[in-house]
């Protein structure tokens, strides 16, 4: 009797653990279709998010997040989230002006065209962001280190970009904030300039050598086509950028016009802008004899691209249309 008392004693521990384990399986499995993934120390669920290169499972609440685009670097700051690892700002050492006081400590893992893999790896990360346009050769080795998303493509995308970024992070709510504020700042903005909308408007950058007319597709373009500024008329290949000789100049007249130059540090875009602006060609546009000319910062109105230069950007509407 006593051994068979102890071997039913023995299956009932059994049985109970096993209980027991299932239980604890069960309260970890997210209810969006994830599994339970071991994190550091301790269990973590995880959701699926779909992208431009297909679905990934990834952290619900991740903490080490390697950032691969200057616009998303922008996002994850936005998001209360600094990021272990993030690419270079296209200029700047190694950050935009605007946004080095949080980047203090950020490992940088190289550029938007070349992240540094091994850095990447050497952070482990436990989700790593980036976009198609830019990173799409290296998407397989980037998802062996850690779940990867990718947003499909940068230029004037950075809402729908943004969303995606707000989503992976477990920042939804936030995210839809974010940009409900800004939304209601471009409305705010709208009412208060009024007919001065109605104004004609040319948008140009000045490069190493080249000259060009930012269009509707752009990161200036999508939020002036959200406010109602109107655009002057330009005979373009496509919706993003013309990019025009001397001769074609006076194209870029207009009843406003603003300008940013793209300088790396060696001197050829202010070279650049200086010839053109120092042209009698330039010289003699109605906007420049008007005083209605006014040079912005590149980063802001162009290359950073994210939800902090739009805001950045939309201040420097509210000074220039002189609205409160």
């Amino acid at each position: 009797m006593k051994s068979a008392a102890r071997k039913a004693y023995v299956l009932g521990m059994i049985v109970l653990a096993m209980v027991l384990v299932l239980a604890a399986c069960g309260k970890n499995t997210d209810t969006s279709g994830g599994t339970a993934t071991p994190g550091a120390g301790e269990t973590a669920s995880t959701v699926k998010i779909k992208h431009a290169m297909g679905e990934s499972d990834v952290p619900a609440a991740p903490k080490r997040v390697v950032i691969l685009t200057n616009e998303g670097t922008e996002a994850l700051l936005a998001l209360g989230i600094k990021p272990v690892g993030a690419v270079k700002s296209f200029t700047g050492n190694p950050w935009y002006d605007h946004i080095k006081a949080n980047m203090e400590g950020v490992t940088v893992v190289g550029d938007e065209q070349q992240p540094n893999l091994e850095l990447i790896a050497s952070l482990k990360p436990d989700l790593i962001i980036g976009n198609k346009m830019r990173q799409e050769k290296v998407y397989e080795q980037l998802k062996a280190i850690a779940p990867t998303v990718f947003s499909e493509t940068l230029r004037g995308e950075w809402k729908n970009n943004f969303s995606l970024y707000a989503d992976a992070l477990g920042k939804k709510s936030e995210g839809e904030k974010v940009i409900a504020d800004f939304d209601k700042r471009i409305e705010d903005f709208k009412g208060k300039a009024g007919d001065k909308l109605k104004e004609k408007v040319s948008v140009v950058r000045f490069m190493a050598g080249k000259t060009r007319i930012y269009l509707e597709d752009t990161f200036t373009g999508i939020i002036f086509k959200q406010i109602g500024i109107a655009r002057t008329p330009v005979k373009a290949k496509d919706t993003f950028v013309e990019e025009i000789t001397k001769e074609r100049v006076p194209e870029v007249d207009a009843d406003r016009l603003f300008y940013f130059t793209y300088e790396t540090g060696n001197g050829d875009g202010v070279k650049q802008e200086e010839a053109i602006t120092q042209d009698p060609l330039w010289q003699n546009l109605n906007v420049v004899k008007n005083g209605k000319t006014q040079k912005v910062n590149d980063a802001i109105w162009n290359t950073a691209g994210g939800v902090k230069a739009a805001n950045l950007l939309l201040d420097d509407l509210y000074k220039f249309y002189e609205v409160k």
